[in-house]
Parts: C-alpha cells; sequence; structure tokens
C-alpha cells in the first residue's frame, strides 16, 4: 500500500501556512522604513539590510522578517500545485493521453485560474479607481491579464526599466504563472521519469545563474516558469517519491532548514535554492504542528484561493492607515477585514456552489 507524503489535513495546514505569508508580505514591504525582499532579483543591499536589523532589533522585527521572507509563501503553494497534480492525475489508471483531452486539461485549469482571477480583478478595478494612487491602465496590459500571459509581456511590474507596470494588481502574476506551469507538466512532465523533472530543475536554474543578480534577464526568467522550476518540481518528486521520517527527524529536519533559509538568502548563488528548503521547513513543521494549531492553519488553508484574490483591495484600502497613524493598527485592521471578506466569499471565488440549487 502507497504511503502518501502529505495527508490533505496538512496539505490545507501549509497551504494556510503559505497564504498567510503572502498575506502579510503583499502588505509590510509597502511599509516605509522596512528592509525589502529578494525575490525577483537579489540585491545585497536588502540581505545585508535585514542582518542589520538581526543585530540590532526594534519592535518593528516581525514586520521586517515579514516583508522579507513572506513572499517564500508562492514556493510553498506552487509545491503543493504540483503534489496535487500527482496525486490526482498520476495515481489512477486510464487517465487521459494528451490530443483533445490533454488540451480540455489545459481548458479546465485555464477556467479555474481565471474564474477566481476575474472576480478579484472586477473589484480590485472599482476600488483602485476611487482611491487615491489610482492606477494607469492600457489596452494590452487588460487583455494579457484576461489570458493570463501578462507575465511574458516587458517589465511586468515596473521595477526595471521605465515602463509603468502591466500587472497590477502585483499579486496575480501568479496566475499566468501557474498557467505555464500546467503546460509545461502536461507537455513534458506528466507520467515521464523522474530524470526529466531533475534535468528540468537543473536547466532552470543554471540559466538564472548565468544572469546577473540585478539584470533585466533574471527579472524576467524570475516572473515566468524558469524561476519556479525549482519548488514546481520538488512537489512533483515528492509525490511520485514519498519518504517518511519519525517526529523527531522532521523537527529537526524542520530546523535546519530554517537555518539554511537564512543562510542561503544571504549571498548570490545560495539564493537560488531557498525555496527548496522553505518548502522542506513547511511541510516538516506542519507534521509537528499541534492538532490545537492545525485546524485554524486547514481553515485558513481552506479559504487560502479567496485571501489570495481579494487582499490586494483591503490592502489598497487599509494600508494608509499603517502610513500615517500607526503600522501594526493598519496592519491588523488589513488582517481582520481580508480574513472575513474572503470567508464571505470563498465559495463564490472557488466555484464549490457550482450547480447547487
Amino acid at each position: 500500500m502507497r504511503t502518501e507524503f502529505l495527508t490533505r489535513a496538512e496539505c490545507n495546514a501549509l497551504r494556510g501556512v503559505a497564504i498567510l505569508g503572502i498575506v502579510l508580505h503583499n502588505y509590510c514591504h509597502w511599509l516605509p522604513g522596512i528592509v525589502r525582499e529578494n525575490e525577483y532579483l537579489f540585491r545585497a543591499s536588502n540581505a545585508s539590510g535585514l542582518s542589520g536589523i538581526l543585530s540590532s532589533p526594534d519592535w518593528n522585527l516581525p514586520l521586517h522578517l515579514l516583508s522579507f521572507f513572506g513572499h517564500y509563501g508562492v514556493p510553498v503553494f506552487l509545491f503543493l500545485s504540483a503534489y496535487g497534480l500527482v496525486m490526482k492525475y498520476e495515481m489512477r489508471p486510464g487517465l487521459p493521453g494528451f490530443g483533445r483531452k490533454g488540451i480540455q486539461f489545459l481548458g479546465s485549469h485555464f477556467m479555474k485560474l481565471f474564474r477566481m482571477m476575474i472576480i478579484g480583478f472586477a473589484l480590485f478595478v472599482l476600488v483602485d479607481a476611487i482611491t487615491p494612487g489610482r492606477h494607469r491602465y492600457e489596452l494590452l496590459d487588460i487583455v494579457a491579464q484576461l489570458g493570463l500571459f501578462n507575465n511574458l509581456l516587458e517589465y511586468p511590474d515596473g521595477v526595471v526599466g521605465h515602463r509603468h507596470s502591466v500587472i497590477w494588481p502585483g499579486p496575480y502574476w501568479f496566475f499566468g504563472l501557474m498557467m505555464q506551469l500546467y503546460i509545461i507538466y502536461r507537455v513534458l512532465l506528466y507520467r515521464r521519469h523522474w530524470g526529466w523533472t531533475v534535468g528540468l530543475m537543473a536547466v532552470c536554474t543554471l540559466v538564472q545563474m548565468f544572469c546577473g543578480p540585478e539584470s533585466t534577464e533574471l527579472y524576467r526568467l524570475r516572473y515566468n516558469f524558469v524561476g519556479s522550476m525549482l519548488p514546481f518540481g520538488y512537489g512533483l518528486l515528492c509525490a511520485r517519491m514519498p519518504m517518511q521520517m519519525p517526529r523527531g527527524y522532521n523537527w529537526l529536519f524542520g530546523l535546519v532548514s530554517l537555518w539554511f533559509i537564512y543562510s542561503l538568502s544571504m549571498g548570490y548563488t545560495g539564493w537560488f535554492f531557498v525555496p527548496l528548503f522553505v518548502c522542506s521547513a513547511g511541510f516538516c513543521l506542519v507534521k509537528v504542528t499541534p492538532q490545537w494549531l492545525l485546524q485554524p492553519l486547514t481553515w485558513l488553508g481552506g479559504i487560502s484561493a479567496a485571501l489570495f484574490v481579494l487582499h490586494p483591495i483591503t490592502r489598497k484600502v487599509l494600508i494608509p492607515i499603517s502610513r500615517h497613524d500607526g503600522l501594526y493598527t493598519g496592519l491588523a485592521l488589513y488582517v481582520v477585514a481580508s480574513l472575513v471578506l474572503a470567508w464571505l466569499m470563498s465559495d463564490l471565488i472557488t466555484g464549490k456552489n457550482k450547480g447547487k440549487s
């Protein structure tokens, strides 16, 4: 009998941890005086800024840590998505070949992503239009967002170069990324030998390493599947070749992974491998999490899709509070508003009520 690497409850709890990191990161890294992350580019000044904060911590230390590390919730989602694909499509006989059925596979996943994205995008556009700092959209930006190919356009978030942000709200780059990974999985990796996955992980990592740490080339690669192949492939491998460790080893491996997360984040070469240790720390720690904490994390994982889609809206409205009246006051209101809104709209966004009378 085959043993699952992660149970459904553990996957949901890990999803809850990941979305919490993403939501808090996407608020904290916009706050004044808070150290910024190295997500798409590696800036040595950001890494040294974190080291300086840790050597002389202040009351804003949690905000610095969330800003710098919180975006690693994205690799955890990629890991879980890959894990789920294997469990759903590769552990049963008689699954469809590529051809027409393969096109149906891609079409159904496009519609799943589109349904989540379009609700949040429509609401965000309305809120953005009536709040200060309204974004200037161009027609191609809107078409690319609706078609889930905005990652492929030049300068997706406007950080490099002088063009305005193509993707707004910023977190919505994830939808185009997932569509790319669904295509890669179905065309290249579905039911293939593990060597295909390892080979693609290695090639994608090496291509990035040949780029400069603050180069336009690296920036664009990391906005697309090349920059995300490492955690995605790791999820495929863990699902296909599950390993179980005693509880004590999970503690040890989790703590060692946390140490590697910090130490590798300080240098350019090691930075590429941080997502692997983020994933390993995540699945080890949820396995040793006590039940009283696992349950709320599981609930949070259940509304993670709605929370991801809707948190840019609450951030746009509430972040001025942190900028003018108090960092933690605005953050607390943002968390409460985001959780309640996601809880109320989760079924609508995920389509769970579809077909119910």
